[in-house]
């Protein structure tokens, strides 16, 4: 029998730590145990959760810090990755002083669900790029404003050279710029721009709307050449995303935003994990983009949550590709020989100030970007390549170098 296993990071007295352990395994599982006759207990047997492990990590002033292993068998779940989260946490998380810290799932119940679609490889044969990070540029002014200045601000992300453009995830009212005009419009400018730079920059649109006309929207939105969706997975809950991307009129690349997740990760004593919200999760479901706070920027995760997160989305696997990471949020060109260092050439650096807010304007700030990038590929210095772009050196004297 196959088992999901989950750990839990709980402080409570040490003496109580097998009796948690117990009601957690039974408590979301069969509900009760000692309560039910010999004959019942018998026929839910092999329903119940077993304690797999109690480690005790430290001494703490309100008691023991410990984790605790349970695990959860296969035949509970459904494929609905709802059933797998209220499983593994649902009431429990209602508890106050405990924390899902990571999940090990079987193959068997990893094979139920689409993951990505693309993933690294596919978006790299999709874009025509082999090696180097990608750039995403976002847009940071999107509300309140008609196509026609939207699409003057695409075209001069465009001309940056970039990868891909995304929305702003919190754009949504869509009376000046319906999504449709915009995947239009954007790609006759995409096509335009690049017979000029022999580049062509591709866009994420936010994919909004109330249940199920979002599904419909979505096709709709892939006839009129969308790029690439964007979606807010935790306004919208992990099953939308897995929906679509077992969709099979739905071929491009999906980017899901963390949007809504840090009142999930956050606190070090409650809720889910990064790594698993962000990353066994979003696999899981099928996100071929995972943007998330990065260590280096305004909103951040600590460095070691970071490496963890790229850990899980990377991790080889023979069922599901592995994902792109993407890492936002504060980002300029000065970071990138720091974020190329943690994080290699598989990754797309996404940026709103760090290109928007360039002294020379947003052209420049792209291609602020892509001359950094360039110098790293080389084995180059940022500083020592500034002296050779303009657009580098402005940048670096804006935001300077984060070593």
């Amino acid at each position: 029998m196959a088992f999901v296993v989950a750990t839990y990071r709980v402080e409570a007295a040490r003496d109580s730590l097998e009796k948690i352990a117990e009601g957690i395994a039974i408590g979301l599982t069969v509900g009760s145990w000692t309560d039910l006759p010999a004959t019942q207990q018998a026929e839910v047997a092999s329903r119940c959760g077993s304690v797999e492990e109690i480690r005790v990590l430290e001494e703490t002033s309100q008691g023991t810090l410990a984790e605790i292993k349970i695990g959860y068998p296969e035949e509970n779940l459904t494929d609905s990755l709802a059933s797998l989260l209220v499983t593994v946490f649902g009431k429990l998380s209602m508890d106050g002083n405990v924390r899902l810290q990571a999940l090990e799932i079987p193959d068997s119940y990893r094979r139920r669900f689409p993951g990505p679609q693309f993933g690294a490889a596919g978006i790299r044969q999709l874009i025509g790029v082999e090696r180097r990070p990608l750039i995403m540029s976002i847009f940071k002014s999107c509300n309140g404003q008609s196509l026609s200045e939207l699409a003057h601000a695409f075209r001069e992300q465009a001309l940056g050279c970039v990868d891909y453009v995304k929305d702003d995830e919190i754009f949504f009212d869509e009376s000046l710029a319906p999504s449709i005009e915009r995947v239009r419009r954007y790609g006759e400018i995409a096509r335009e721009v690049a017979e000029m730079t022999g580049q062509r920059t591709r866009y994420a649109v936010n994919l909004t709307g109330t249940l199920p006309e979002l599904f419909e929207k979505a096709e709709r939105l892939v006839e009129a050449g969308a790029d690439a969706l964007l979606l807010n997975v935790f306004a919208y809950g992990l099953d939308v995303l897995a929906a679509l991307a077992r969709n099979p009129n739905i071929k491009i690349p999906i980017f899901a935003h963390p949007a809504v997740s840090g009142a999930i990760y956050s606190s070090p004593r409650t809720g889910i994990a990064a790594p698993v919200l962000l990353g066994d999760l979003l696999r899981l479901a099928g996100a071929d983009v995972v943007l998330y706070p990065s260590a280096y920027g305004s909103v951040t995760l600590d460095a070691e949550t970071c490496r963890t997160l790229v850990e899980r989305l990377r991790q080889p696997s023979d069922i599901h590709r592995s994902v792109l990471p993407g890492p936002a949020a504060g980002l300029h060109p000065g970071m990138v020989a720091q974020l190329y260092r943690d994080l290699q050439n598989e990754c797309i650096m996404a940026a709103g100030g760090g290109i928007q807010g360039h002294p020379d304007g947003i052209a420049a700030g792209g291609r602020a970007f892509r001359q950094a990038i360039d110098a790293m590929e080389a084995g180059e210095q940022l500083e020592d390549a500034a002296l050779r772009h303009r657009e580098l050196a402005r940048a670096l004297q804006r935001w300077g170098v984060k070593a």
